[in-house]
């Protein structure tokens, strides 16, 4: 169930892209929500297509619980953080639900409607379906091929190639993610050359940024044994106790949760920033300072841990979440060959970043987080298999006050631990960035991909760098921006 989070302002200043900026994007953030939470007027939208809601469940001993062990430290809760502007708080969390706590998904409320409308003849969806190129005739795109996917529809003859051709008078429009994109457009023969030449694909238009630079918003996850009671924490849904038929008959107010019901945008105090060293100093001055609506890390509290613990008898768990917003890492994802089932080139860069920025941000997290957890009242002890492990004797190992004394050993204990479980939150983002070619850019302001003609991208492959929230929020304010493009160049009117 996606959060309802938002982008900073300076995020998308920052892309530096003309009709791109905070300002030019909010118009479309508000165009598609039908907004029920507290906040500005001014900045939410109150008749679109997609509801936003608080749900008709939440975990409130939690909720509260969080929101006080982070007043404690310094941190206010915040009534609306989506505003662009506001930071250094938390907002009780808002979802993409409506009142009754159904899921407001881009294809039912976008797509679905429209094919059941008998209104749009021309629309025609194929589902089950993997494209394997664009195809070209003198650079400009003049189609698709594509195949039925093996998996939900073997072929006849899996000795014969089931490849099938769409083809496009117009436009052809990519939207198949930061993962899918990249290598569609790979195969087409559009990228690095000498990716190209190695993966045995013709080059077509040589756009050397094309799958570079993948970015992941990667988390880590502590738990905690807690107090919580069954009914408020979703363990039993994980773990199959309860039976979902049932749930679904009575409509119970559960379903429409994901046990989210907090989250916290923070930046660290000038203190902490010292702490970390000077190079990490150095950086947070250039990249951070001067921009006092930009978080550094996200965090919330989880009813619940999104596994089957498989305890008997069963325990009521509390996970607090952390991720980085604003990762120095940088990943890639290409072809290897140029067919579909060719394996993907793909390495996430996890934490290699030469200063080690995010490492060391990960650090901090990790015992501020301690910090908080242990100010809950819910919170019991932590979780084995989910924290490190200091030795016995260790400052860093128990606390009666939440303060605890970290020596280098412990420092190391702590970084071997995220070195070893830093997971994605499925956060991808800019492997086509919207930014000038030299700079490893793939399509210009109006998402033309460059190089040839009639083929454009919308999705969040585009973004030209990171934003302070998931991603959601994001993704559908480049579709509607999108939406304008196409409909503007081809003339078809609203």
């Amino acid at each position: 169930m996606a959060l309802y989070s938002r982008a900073q302002r300076s995020d998308y200043n920052s892309w530096g892209i003309p009709g791109w900026s905070a300002d030019d994007l909010l118009p479309y953030m508000k165009k598609f929500e039908t907004y029920r939470g507290p906040g500005p007027r001014d900045r939410h939208g109150y008749d679109g297509p997609i509801e936003v809601s608080g749900t008709r469940f939440r975990s409130s001993r939690l909720e509260n619980d969080f929101i006080n062990a982070l007043g404690e430290l310094g941190w206010p809760e915040i009534e609306d953080i989506n505003t662009l502007d506001h930071v250094n708080g938390v907002m009780r969390a808002l979802r993409y639900v409506n009142p009754d706590g159904r899921r407001q998904d881009t294809a039912h409320k976008y797509l679905h409607p429209r094919l059941q409308d008998g209104s749009h003849p021309n629309l025609h969806v194929l589902v089950e379906s993997q494209v394997e190129r664009v195809l070209f005739d003198d650079r400009k795109a003049t189609g698709v091929a594509y195949r039925p996917n093996p998996t939900f529809q073997p072929p006849e003859d899996p000795s014969q190639d089931n490849m099938r051709v769409l083809k496009a008078r117009k436009l052809v429009i990519l939207s198949a993610g930061p993962f899918g994109t990249p290598m569609v457009l790979e195969r087409s023969g559009v990228g690095d050359p000498q990716i190209l030449e190695r993966a045995g694909v013709p080059i077509v238009a040589s756009v050397p940024g094309v799958g570079h630079d993948y970015e992941d918003h990667f988390s880590m996850m502590y738990g905690y044994e807690s107090t919580l009671r069954p009914e408020e924490t979703l363990e039993g849904i994980i773990s199959g106790r309860l039976n979902a038929e049932e749930l679904i008959r009575d409509d119970a107010k559960v379903l429409g949760w994901n046990s989210v019901d907090c989250q916290a945008k923070l930046r660290p105090t000038d203190a902490d920033v010292a702490s970390l060293g000077p190079e990490y100093q150095e950086t947070w001055d250039r990249e951070f300072r001067n921009f006092p609506d930009k978080p550094l890390m996200m965090m919330s509290p989880v009813a619940g841990f999104p596994v089957d613990p498989t305890s008997d008898p069963p325990k009521q768990i509390c996970t607090l979440v952390t991720f980085i917003l604003y990762p120095f890492s940088r990943g890639h994802l290409h072809i290897s060959g140029p067919k579909i089932d060719d394996a993907p080139d793909f390495d996430p860069g996890a934490l290699s970043d030469p200063q080690a920025f995010d490492l060391k941000s990960h650090i901090w997290m990790y015992k501020k987080h301690r910090e908080i957890a242990h100010r809950m009242s819910i919170t019991g002890d932590e979780l084995t298999g989910m924290h490190p492990v200091f030795p016995a004797n260790s400052k860093a190992s128990k606390s009666a006050t939440g303060k605890f004394e970290y020596t280098a050993e412990d420092e190391k204990i702590i970084e071997d631990w995220i070195r070893g479980h830093l997971d994605s939150t499925w956060h991808p983002i800019g492997t086509c960035k919207m930014a000038p070619r030299e700079k490893l850019g793939v399509v210009d302001p109006a998402l033309n991909v460059y190089g040839v003609q009639g083929l454009k991208i919308a999705d969040m492959s585009i973004p030209t760098a990171n934003i302070g929230a998931n991603l959601a929020n994001t993704a559908m304010t480049i579709g509607e921006k999108a939406a304008d493009i196409f409909i503007k160049e081809l003339g078809i009117g609203k």
